[in-house]
C-alpha cells in the first residue's frame, strides 16, 4: 500500500516535487564540489615551496570551511524544501487515513517519496559539483591565489556524502510534514486538515528566541575576542540567527501582516491570508534571510574595508570570497523561490474560489502581490538585523570601525534582486495557476 501511495502522489503532483528536485540537485553539487575542492588541495602534488605558498594563502582553510557550511546548508534547506512539498499533501494523507491507512504506512509512503526524488537528484548533482569545483580551482589559479599545480580531482567520498545528506534531510523533512496528518484519528482527519492551523507552536517560538539570543551573545563575545578569528566565528553567528528567524517566521509574518491593510480592501484580504498561511510562508524566510545576510555581510565587509583603507582589497581575495559566497547565495535563493512556488501552487483551489465569488484575475493577483511585498519586507528587515549583529562586531575587530558602508547603487540593486526573487516565486506561478477558468481549476484540483 505504501508503494501505491508513493506512486499516486508522484503522478498526481509531479510539479510539487520539481522544487525539491532542483534544490537537492544543487545541494549535492554544493557538497560534492566543496569536498572535491578541499581534497584536491590536500592531495595536490606540490614541491615544498609551492606547498608552503598554498598553506600560507589560507585557501585550504577556506575550502574546509566551505565543506562545513555546505553540509549545514544542505541539511537545513533540503529538509525545509521537502517539508513544504509534503505539506501540500495534508488533505490527501488525511483522506487515506480516513479510509483505513495506518500512520506507519503513511510515514513509509512519504519517506519513499522523499527518497525517490532525492536519489536521482543527487546522482545528477554530483557531476555538476565536480564542474563547479573545477571552475573554482581554475579561477583561483588564474587569479594567482593558489599555485598552478593544484588541479581538480574528484573526491571518492563525494557521492556517498551527498547521498547521505540529501536523502537523510529529505526523509526527515518529509516525515516532519506528515507527522500531524498521519497521527490524527481517521474520523477527524479530513476535518482537522481542512483549514491551516492558526496556532503557533510555543516550542518553535522558544527555540527561535534561544537561537537569536545565542547569536547576539556570540556576536558580543566576538567583538571582545581575537580579530583574526572574527570572520569564521561570525559565520556561525549568522547561521544560528538565520535558523532562529526561521523558527520565529510565523510570529514575524503575523506581526507584519497588518501593514498590508494600508492597501485597502485588497491589503485586508492579504493580511487575512497571511495570518492563515504564516507557517507555510515562513519556510521561505530561512533561505531568503540566509541569501540576503550572506551577500550583505560579504559585500559590506569589502566595501567598508575599501572605505577605511582608501583602496580596495586585493583582487584575488575579493574574487575568492565573492565566488564562494555567490554559490551559497544562489543555492539559498533557488530554495526560497522553490518554497514560495510550492506554497502558491497549493493555493490554486483557493484562488479559484476567490474568482468564483466575484474577484477578477487582477484583484486576485493584487492580493498575491501584497503578500509578496510583505514577505519581502519581512525578509529584508530580519536579514538586516542578522547582518548587522553579525557584521558590526566583526568590522570593529578587523577594521577598527563600528560603521559599515554600502554604496547606494549596490543597495538599490540588492533590494531589486530580492523583490524580483519573491515576485518570481509568487506572482509568476499565480499567473500560471489562473490561466484556466476558475471552474476548471476546481475540477482539476479538487
Amino acid at each position: 500500500m505504501s508503494a501505491g501511495l508513493t506512486r499516486q502522489a508522484l503522478r498526481k503532483q509531479p510539479w510539487a516535487f520539481a522544487g525539491p528536485f532542483v534544490t537537492q540537485c544543487l545541494a549535492a553539487a554544493l557538497v560534492s564540489g566543496a569536498l572535491g575542492a578541499s581534497s584536491s588541495m590536500s592531495g595536490a602534488r606540490l614541491d615544498p615551496p609551492a606547498r608552503q605558498v598554498l598553506t600560507e594563502s589560507s585557501i585550504p582553510e577556506i575550502a574546509t570551511l566551505f565543506v562545513v557550511v555546505s553540509v549545514y546548508l544542505t541539511a537545513l534547506i533540503v529538509g525545509l524544501t521537502m517539508t513544504s512539498s509534503i505539506a501540500r499533501q495534508a488533505r490527501d494523507i488525511a483522506l487515506v487515513r480516513a479510509v483505513g491507512a495506518t500512520p506507519g504506512r503513511v510515514r513509509r509512503a512519504v519517506a519513499a517519496q522523499a527518497a525517490v526524488v532525492a536519489v536521482p537528484a543527487t546522482v545528477l548533482g554530483v557531476p555538476l559539483g565536480a564542474l563547479l569545483a573545477h571552475a573554482w580551482l581554475a579561477g583561483l589559479t588564474g587569479h594567482q591565489a593558489i599555485p598552478p599545480g593544484v588541479t581538480f580531482h574528484p573526491s571518492p567520498a563525494a557521492l556517498p556524502a551527498a547521498l547521505g545528506i540529501t536523502v537523510g534531510a529529505s526523509v526527515v523533512g518529509a516525515l516532519t510534514a506528515a507527522m500531524r496528518p498521519a497521527r490524527v484519528r481517521p474520523a477527524a482527519a479530513l476535518t482537522e486538515t481542512a483549514v491551516p492551523r492558526r496556532r503557533i507552536s510555543l516550542l518553535r517560538t522558544a527555540i527561535g528566541v534561544v537561537l537569536l539570543a545565542g547569536g547576539v551573545v556570540l556576536s558580543i563575545l566576538i567583538a571582545k575576542g581575537d580579530p583574526a578569528k572574527a570572520g569564521e566565528s561570525s559565520l556561525f553567528t549568522m547561521l544560528a540567527m538565520c535558523v532562529g528567524a526561521g523558527f520565529l517566521g510565523p510570529v514575524l509574518l503575523r506581526l507584519a501582516a497588518p501593514l498590508t491593510r494600508l492597501f485597502g480592501g485588497t491589503g485586508a484580504l492579504a493580511a487575512d491570508n497571511l495570518a492563515v498561511r504564516a507557517t507555510a510562508l515562513s519556510g521561505a524566510l530561512v533561505p531568503l534571510v540566509l541569501a540576503i545576510a550572506f551577500a550583505t555581510v560579504k559585500v559590506v565587509t569589502h566595501t567598508t574595508s575599501a572605505r577605511v583603507h582608501g583602496a580596495p582589497d586585493p583582487a584575488a581575495q575579493v574574487w575568492t570570497e565573492y565566488s564562494g559566497t555567490a554559490v551559497y547565495v544562489a543555492f539559498a535563493a533557488v530554495a526560497a523561490v522553490n518554497t514560495l512556488v510550492t506554497v502558491l501552487l497549493s493555493r490554486r483551489r483557493e484562488l479559484a474560489v476567490t474568482r468564483l465569488v466575484g474577484a477578477s484575475r487582477m484583484r486576485a493577483l493584487a492580493v498575491v502581490v501584497c503578500e509578496a511585498l510583505l514577505v519581502t519586507v519581512t525578509a529584508l528587515a530580519v536579514s538586516t538585523v542578522v547582518a548587522m549583529v553579525t557584521m558590526v562586531p566583526m568590522l570593529h575587530g578587523m577594521l577598527g570601525t563600528w560603521m559599515p558602508y554600502l554604496p547606494p547603487g549596490q543597495l538599490a540593486g540588492g533590494l531589486a534582486v530580492v523583490l524580483g526573487l519573491v515576485l518570481l516565486g509568487t506572482v509568476v506561478p499565480a499567473l500560471v495557476a489562473m490561466r484556466r477558468p476558475a471552474v476548471e481549476s476546481l475540477a482539476v484540483d479538487p
